[in-house]
């Protein structure tokens, strides 16, 4: 080997016999593992600099505000539906301002960022909506009063917002109030069972036995020895929040690896240590899950009592609507409980991410 071929091994020195090869610019490598993340839609966007899918979805909605001004209702009875004008109005400002954030691209700033994910419901949301009211307030092939337009859901809200937000408070206050109680009482449970041999033995048959009895079938007893409806209702929530969040428990706690426990012994570690430091931080994504379980059981547990027996809460009011014909308000109601619902399952997934974000590496949810 000569010298001019050890030199030419080195970096910045070229073999004489070796071929000269002309590299491009190389592109940054965080950019292309960007670009290759994002989906095929997000990917157009990037390059052109335009949203196509926010560009489609402005004129769906604008496409929504100009069908509900330009073509009249058809009359029912001696009065049109009140609204229409509104609504018409709203989607074209919703669509000007998914325009210009669709224009915008790039520089559409969090605002756009935030949209994006969601456009494809973007533009179902519109089509649903001028499929509703074409067949409700322009054809009427749907019959009222059992079936109400979009607008009716703007009239509820601007002549009947304090009884509904009134009922919403009270459910919502029940349902903090069973719900907390129940997941309390599980939790304590189901570490309980998990943890005691003794419990395992008499409280697991028990509660397999009595758990899956769905607690709306105990709601005779329940108002026959509380000594309150509202306080028959709380134990109405809380038994359903109890059942999942119990056995669940009892399995993460019992299902934790027992090298965990023999490594906390040789360290000194104590009966409660092992408990609270060991069994419980381990049993935390099946707690989770119970969690989750417990909160969509309360929900309709808490609607049935309040229409059998509490005096106020979105159960009273649907009962109340119903009694009175008054469908749009009905429809109401059940879009509050469907956002209510929503947003505490979301509050929840919150709370559990960060609580569990120790565990991301080890644990995938």
């Amino acid at each position: 080997m000569t010298t001019a071929d050890l030199l030419g091994g080195l970096p910045g020195r070229a073999s004489p016999s070796a071929p000269r090869v002309v590299a491009s610019a190389p592109v940054p490598a965080p950019a292309l593992s960007r670009a290759s993340s994002l989906p095929a839609s997000l990917q157009d966007a990037v390059i052109t600099g335009i949203w196509r899918t926010g560009v489609v979805a402005a004129v769906a909605w604008l496409a929504l505000g100009a069908l509900t001004l330009a073509w009249p209702n058809k009359e029912v009875g001696f009065s049109d539906w009140n609204f229409t004008t509104e609504l018409g109005v709203a989607a074209l400002v919703v669509g000007g301002m998914l325009l210009a954030f669709a224009l915008l691209g790039a520089h559409a700033g969090r605002v756009g960022r935030t949209l994006r994910p969601a456009g494809q419901w973007l533009i179902a949301g519109p089509l649903l909506l001028a499929l509703w009211e074409v067949l409700t307030a322009k054809l009427g092939l749907l019959p009222p009063p059992f079936f109400a337009p979009p607008q009716s859901l703007l009239d509820v809200a601007y002549e009947d917002w304090a009884r509904l937000g009134l009922s919403t408070a009270h459910s919502l206050r029940l349902l903090a109030h069973g719900f907390v109680l129940g997941a309390l009482v599980g939790f304590g449970t189901g570490v309980w069972i998990g943890w005691s041999r003794i419990a395992g033995y008499w409280v697991h048959p028990v509660l397999r036995f009595l758990g899956p009895v769905p607690a709306s079938a105990l709601l005779p007893l329940a108002f026959f020895f509380a000594p309150s409806s509202y306080a028959a209702a709380v134990f109405l929530v809380g038994l359903a929040t109890f059942f999942p969040v119990a056995v669940l428990t009892w399995s993460g706690v019992a299902s934790v690896n027992k090298s965990y426990y023999d490594v906390a012994r040789t360290l000194g570690a104590s009966e409660w240590f092992l408990v609270l430091r060991v069994a419980v931080p381990a049993a935390l994504p099946q707690v989770f899950v119970g969690l989750f379980m417990g909160l969509g059981a309360s929900f309709s547990v808490l609607v049935t009592a309040e229409m059998m027996g509490v005096k106020a809460g979105l159960g009273w009011y649907l009962q109340w609507a119903q009694g009175w014909a008054a469908y749009a308000n009905m429809y109401a109601a059940l879009l509050v409980m469907a956002v209510l619902c929503s947003g505490l399952i979301t509050l929840l997934f919150t709370v559990r991410d960060r609580a569990l974000s120790w565990q991301k590496g080890t644990v995938k949810w």
